[in-house]
């Protein structure tokens, strides 16, 4: 499927939805509310079939947080990219764990990195860190680690 059918299949199904013209793939803004509707339908729409997850990650804007995850369909050969902005304050959206399993360790990664809770995360916890560094978010641009004398 081209980017362009790409684009007009999920213009049906996902009608909230935003895009960006840039890059090599299509990208497609969702809301965080709508955020796990539309990656059930993303897995499971019989024209569409992203079933794998092959990267999550997130990005620091300073005044707000922006999930990134990157979907490929096995089956058919499109990918997709999908953006969450967050509250930055209170960065919170619905695990998609149970929808691709690649997400319970992306997941774990970006909520230790960033601070973004998981809702509904079947084991979240810090993946990489050392116990006692909960909340400590070192990938923020506000992270300061006077120790090492890091700043952002």
């Amino acid at each position: 499927m081209t980017k362009e059918e790409l684009k007009i299949t999920l213009t049906g199904l996902l009608p909230a939805a935003t895009f960006e013209e840039s890059g090599q793939w299509l990208n497609v803004k969702v809301s965080s509310s709508e955020w796990f509707n539309s990656a059930g339908l993303l897995r499971n729409q019989n024209t569409l079939q992203f079933d794998f997850l092959f990267c999550e990650t997130c990005v620091d804007w300073k005044t707000r947080l922006t999930m990134v995850y990157f979907l490929r369909s096995t089956v058919l050969g499109h990918e997709l990219v999908v953006k969450v902005d967050l509250d930055r304050d209170n960065p919170e959206i619905e695990s998609v764990a149970s929808i691709w399993r690649t997400a319970e360790f992306n997941e774990r990664e970006v909520y230790e990195m960033f601070g973004v809770k998981f809702l509904n995360h079947p084991d979240l916890r810090l993946l990489i860190l050392p116990d006692g560094w909960e909340g400590r978010n070192p990938l923020r641009k506000d992270f300061e680690d006077p120790v090492n004398m890091v700043k952002l």
